[in-house]
């Protein structure tokens, strides 16, 4: 393509050829020169990624409002941005500048490979489903941890809490299965969380007080959606519910890679987990 047709043909038709590749694919495509380049970045919802979510994504998350806040079709599959220089480079590559913030929502979803044997990933990618074992906390977390940057993703409760109800983060060694019902979130030095049925933050075992800090703080509704908030550069962790600011949860946090996670004790409960990316200012 480098030589032929290829650099004449009109964007439409590239876009529909593009829409017939691979991330991986598409990612090199990008590098080719500056009209393939504006064609895969210039709209986020074009044939192009519609093709991609189409093939990536389960039918029910794409059809449900699981996605409603991730708002495009790149969004909703990209691991990465395609962010190369706008030409073949012929200096030392420069660093990419940073993504969106609608992206890798599909990559950034509970592992099916990191989680209890107790609970499974349903089809749509994005949601827990924890099988109705007695005595047992099961918990997940997600594909992708952070070391740096600021990330922002939505976590909420598709049917009962039960005794024990817990959302936040983990390092790759917290466990995500115990016996009995406890706050397995919390329980150690390599997991933070807040338990939704009580209200508390737990570290390493400890309650750290009561969250949100406001008398008569409202208990958590099933369906409704709180938004974590990871700043690996200030160390701290914090929620937000609806479009309210619930405050700091966790300071002073290890410069570790650190995963969303979430545990939960009752049966056929359902977990959603959905990566928003750079959380906004404001």
């Amino acid at each position: 393509a480098t030589g032929g047709a290829g650099w004449r043909l009109p964007g439409r038709v590239l876009e529909l050829v593009f829409s017939y590749l691979e991330l991986r694919e598409l990612r090199s495509c990008a590098l080719v020169c500056k009209l393939w380049h504006r064609v895969l970045h210039g709209d986020e919802n074009s044939e192009v990624w519609r093709s991609l979510a189409a093939r990536c994504l389960a039918e029910e998350a794409l059809r449900t409002d699981i996605l409603c806040n991730v708002p495009t079709y790149k969004g909703k599959v990209s691991r990465d941005p395609l962010n190369p220089p706008a030409c073949p480079p012929r200096a030392p590559t420069p660093r990419p500048r940073p993504p969106p913030v609608q992206v890798r929502a599909f990559h950034h979803a509970f592992s099916t490979n990191d989680c209890s044997r107790n609970v499974y990933i349903k089809k749509n990618g994005f949601t827990l489903h924890r099988n109705p074992i007695a005595q047992s906390t099961d918990g997940a977390r997600a594909k992708i941890g952070f070391s740096e940057g600021r990330h922002a993703w939505e976590v909420w409760w598709e049917g009962p809490l039960g005794t024990v109800a817990v959302i936040g983060i983990a390092t790759k060694r917290a466990a995500m299965q115990c016996q009995g019902y406890v706050a397995l979130l919390g329980s150690d030095d390599q997991s933070w969380g807040w338990n939704l049925v009580d209200n508390n933050l737990l570290h390493n075992g400890e309650v750290n007080g009561s969250f949100p800090q406001c008398n008569n703080a409202p208990k958590y509704q099933i369906g409704e959606r709180i938004r974590v908030i990871l700043d690996m550069e200030d160390k701290t962790l914090a929620f937000e519910r609806g479009y309210e600011f619930l405050g700091v949860a966790f300071r002073g946090l290890p410069k570790v890679c650190l995963y969303p996670a979430v545990s939960a004790v009752y049966g056929n409960t359902e977990v959603t987990l959905v990566y928003l990316g750079k959380p906004l200012d404001g």
